[in-house]
C-alpha cells in the first residue's frame, strides 16, 4: 500500500494543482462518490425494507418508525471515528475497509427479512446498517483534503450529493422490486447491492490515494471542539442534513400512515425527494462559492419554514398531492443547505490561517491546519448533523402514536427552522457582525479570504 501514499499535496499552490493536483483530486473524487454512494444505499436500506413488511409481519406504524430510527442513530455515532479513520489508515485504505464492511448488514438483511422475525432482531440488523453512515465522514474529511479552498464548495457539493443519491436509488431498486417480483421479495433488493459493494472496494484499492500529510492526525477534534463555530455549525447542519435524512426514512412511512397509501403507491413517490435533493446539493456548494454561505443557508432556511407551513396546511385538508409537492420542496431546500453549509466549514478555518498568515505565521503550516480543522468540524458536525434524522423520526412517531397526524411534528420542526434562520443571521450575516471584520464572518458571508 506504500505506492500509493502521496508524500507532498499542496492544492492551494496554482502551478501545483494545474500540473497534477487536479487529475489526481478528480481521480479520487469519483471513486470516492462511488463507495459514499453505496453506503447511503446500506443505511438507508430500511426505509426501503419497511415498505416490503405487510400486516403479516406483525409491526405498527410505531415500529416502524423506531426501527428506521435505529440506523440513523448508528451512522451518526459512527461518524466520528470514520472521520478520523482517515488520519489513522489513509482516505484510499480506508475506504476499501469501510466499502467490505457493508456487507456485513447487507447480507444479515438478507438473512432475517421475512414474517416471523422478532422487532428486537430488525432493530439489531438495522443498527449493523448504521455503519453505512459513517462512509459519509470519511469520505467528506477525506475529499477536503485533495481540493483547494476555491472549489471546495463544488467538491464536496459533488461528493456529497453523489453519495446522498444512494438514498434515492435504493428508494428506487426497491419501487422496482415492489412493482415486478411484489411486496414479497425484499431479497431482490439486497441481491442488487451484494456485487455493487465489491465493486466499489476493488475500485477504492485500484484508483484512489493517501495523502501522508493527514496521516495520524488525531488531534484536531480536541482543537475543533474548543472553536464556538464548531457548534453553531453543528446545529445548522441539524437543519439542512439532519432534515434531509430524518425525510429520507420517514416518506414512505408518513405517506402510508396519513393517507393510506399502499407499498407501491408510496415508494412511486418516495425516491423523488431524495433524488432531486441529491442533485440540486452541488449547486448549493457553487451557489456558496459565489454568494457566500451563510447568504445562501438563511435563505435555504427561511424556505424550508415557508414549506414546512404548506405541509400543515395539506395534513389538515387531506391534500396529497399538496403535501406531496411540499415534502418534495424540503428535500430541494435541505439539498441546497447540505452544499451552502459545508462551504461555510472549511472557510472559517481559512479565514483563520490568513490572519495567522498576515501576522508572520507559516503559509504552508497554516493553511495545512486549516485543512485539518476543516476536516475534524466535518466530522463533528457531519455526526451531530445526522443525529436530526433520529429526531425527526421520533418526533414522526410520537406525532402519529398521540394524534394520528404528523402535524404536530411539523409544528416543532417550523420552529427549529425558524431557530436556524435567526442563528445564521446573528451570527454571520448581521450588518454589526460584518462590520466587526473578523475574517470568519467575511469568509461566511462570502467575502474574499
Amino acid at each position: 500500500m506504500s505506492k500509493r501514499w502521496i508524500q507532498h499535496w499542496d492544492p492551494e499552490d496554482e502551478g501545483f494543482w494545474e500540473s497534477k493536483g487536479k487529475r489526481i483530486a478528480t481521480r479520487n473524487l469519483w471513486f470516492s462518490i462511488l463507495a459514499e454512494h453505496v453506503g447511503f444505499s446500506v443505511w438507508t436500506l430500511w426505509s426501503v425494507m419497511v415498505l416490503f413488511m405487510g400486516p403479516e409481519y406483525g409491526l405498527t406504524a410505531a415500529d416502524k418508525f423506531l426501527l428506521v430510527s435505529t440506523p440513523t442513530v448508528v451512522g451518526a455515532l459512527m461518524r466520528l471515528p470514520y472521520t478520523f479513520a482517515v488520519a489513522r489508515f489513509g482516505g484510499r485504505n480506508w475506504t476499501i475497509i469501510s466499502a467490505t464492511l457493508l456487507l456485513v448488514p447487507t447480507v444479515a438483511a438478507a438473512i432475517v427479512m421475512q414474517p416471523g422475525t422478532s422487532l428486537g432482531t430488525f432493530m439489531l440488523v438495522a443498527a449493523l446498517g448504521g455503519v453505512g453512515g459513517g462512509n459519509f465522514a470519511s469520505s467528506m474529511a477525506n475529499i477536503n483534503t485533495f481540493y483547494p479552498e476555491r472549489l471546495k464548495g463544488w467538491a464536496l457539493g459533488l461528493n456529497a450529493g453523489g453519495g446522498n443519491l444512494g438514498v434515492a436509488a435504493v428508494q428506487l431498486v426497491g419501487l422496482l422490486v415492489i412493482g415486478t417480483a411484489g411486496a414479497s421479495a425484499p431479497r431482490v433488493v439486497l441481491f442488487v447491492y451484494i456485487p455493487l459493494l465489491v465493486i466499489a472496494a476493488v475500485c477504492a484499492a485500484l484508483y484512489m490515494d493517501n495523502i501522508a500529510s493527514v496521516r495520524g492526525d488525531t488531534g484536531a477534534l480536541r482543537e475543533v471542539v474548543r472553536e464556538p463555530h464548531s457548534w453553531v455549525m453543528s446545529l445548522l447542519y441539524i437543519g439542512t442534513f439532519g432534515s434531509f435524512i430524518g425525510y429520507s426514512f420517514a416518506f414512505g412511512l408518513v405517506l402510508q400512515s396519513q393517507f393510506g397509501s399502499t407499498p407501491l403507491q408510496a415508494a412511486a413517490v418516495t425516491f423523488l425527494g431524495p433524488l432531486i435533493g441529491s442533485l440540486i446539493r452541488p449547486v448549493g456548494g457553487r451557489l456558496s462559492d459565489r454568494l457566500g454561505g451563510a447568504r445562501v443557508t438563511f435563505v435555504t432556511f427561511a424556505g424550508m419554514a415557508a414549506v414546512t407551513v404548506v405541509a400543515i396546511v395539506a395534513s389538515n385538508a387531506g391534500s396529497l398531492p399538496l403535501f406531496t409537492g411540499a415534502f418534495i420542496a424540503l428535500f430541494v431546500l435541505s439539498g441546497v443547505g447540505n452544499g451552502s453549509t459545508y462551504k461555510m466549514i472549511p472557510a472559517i478555518f481559512v479565514a483563520k490561517a490568513a490572519n495567522a498568515i498576515a501576522a508572520g505565521g507559516d503559509r504552508e503550516a497554516e493553511l495545512l491546519r486549516s485543512r485539518r480543522l476543516s476536516g475534524a468540524l466535518i466530522g463533528l458536525a457531519g455526526a451531530i448533523g445526522a443525529l436530526g434524522g433520529l429526531f425527526i423520526n421520533l418526533a414522526f412517531r410520537t406525532s402519529f402514536g398521540q394524534s394520528g397526524s404528523g402535524v404536530p411534528a411539523f409544528a416543532g420542526f417550523l420552529a427549529f427552522y425558524g431557530l436556524c434562520g435567526v442563528l445564521t443571521w446573528v451570527v454571520y450575516l448581521r450588518r454589526s457582525a460584518a462590520t466587526a471584520a473578523t475574517p470568519s464572518r467575511l469568509a461566511l458571508a462570502g467575502a474574499d479570504v
